[in-house]
């Protein structure tokens, strides 16, 4: 013989390298929001996706129902045993429940410093449940915030970031140096939150961009922020700005909300099969 020969099929000795993302955040029994949506937008972009599960939720289109944390260790094991097999090129965190949580899920990623970094700051549900505590959040700015290159915070999750009240346009833009100061590369606030047309501001330190679509009459926004987040950095891990991935995750949401699925009684969900081309 010369040589030996590979006993794994031609497709895949020569097949690409493939981008891969890791979500580190609740499960959504309804499938709308969390790893589920988070999983369903990198698939979309194609992405290959894995995760490490905070929290399991019983959750549907009415609200959250329940919540049942896992412990932080075993949130660290999975987000470890990913990384040191798989790899990944960004993570994307999402509900990290408590401060032991973000403590551990913090610690993982620092060893990971090549690994791109969406931090989506989930603090509450849409109905006012607490999904982060006093202390997680104490510990998110301290500690996993530095390590971002974006933060992803609605108008309430930067009012808290923030330390203050975000009623105008130029509240908004000092809510995002204010963030930006706790130590993150760039901070992208959602403005769906606020009147008028669906307006969010990105600012890297430098530049401050508004990204401006027209309000979509609809209560079928189940799993928007996570949506937004996922699809920012699949853009960025295959290979394009922080600017231009800002663009086509605003562009890639309002099209999944667009097409919402109005499944249940309450708040249907995102449609992520949008075609990508098309945003």
């Amino acid at each position: 013989m010369k040589g030996r020969v590979s006993s794994l099929p031609f497709f895949m000795r020569h097949r690409p390298a493939v981008p891969r993302a890791v979500t580190v955040a609740g499960s959504d029994s309804g499938g709308g929001a969390g790893i589920q949506a988070d999983l369903k937008t990198f698939s979309a972009f194609g992405v290959y996706g894995m995760s490490a599960v905070t929290a399991v939720t019983a959750q549907n289109s009415t609200g959250v129902h329940g919540i049942f944390a896992v412990p932080p260790a075993f949130v660290r094991r999975q987000l470890e045993a990913v990384l040191s097999d798989m790899g990944a090129d960004g993570i994307k965190t999402g509900m990290l429940c408590d401060a032991d949580t973000v403590h551990a899920v913090a610690g993982c990623i620092r060893k990971h410093v090549k690994v791109r970094l969406v931090v989506d700051p989930v603090m509450a549900s849409t109905e006012g449940r607490p999904l982060l505590s006093k202390k997680g959040i104490a510990v998110l700015v301290a500690e996993l915030l530095p390590l971002a290159d974006l933060v992803t915070p609605n108008i309430a999750e930067a009012e808290i970031l923030s330390g203050m009240r975000i009623g105008a346009e130029s509240d908004v833009r000092l809510a995002a140096e204010r963030i930006f100061g706790l130590g993150c590369a760039a901070v992208l606030i959602k403005g769906g939150h606020l009147k008028g047309d669906a307006t969010d501001l990105l600012f890297d330190g430098k530049e401050m961009t508004t990204l401006t679509a027209a309000r979509i009459a609809t209560r079928h926004t189940h799993g928007t922020g996570c949506t937004y987040s996922a699809a920012i950095l699949s853009s960025m891990i295959l290979g394009r700005t922080l600017a231009e991935s800002a663009g086509i995750g605003k562009r890639f949401v309002t099209a999944a909300i667009r097409h919402a699925i109005p499944l249940g009684r309450g708040r249907g969900t995102l449609d992520r099969s949008v075609c990508i081309g098309s945003v």
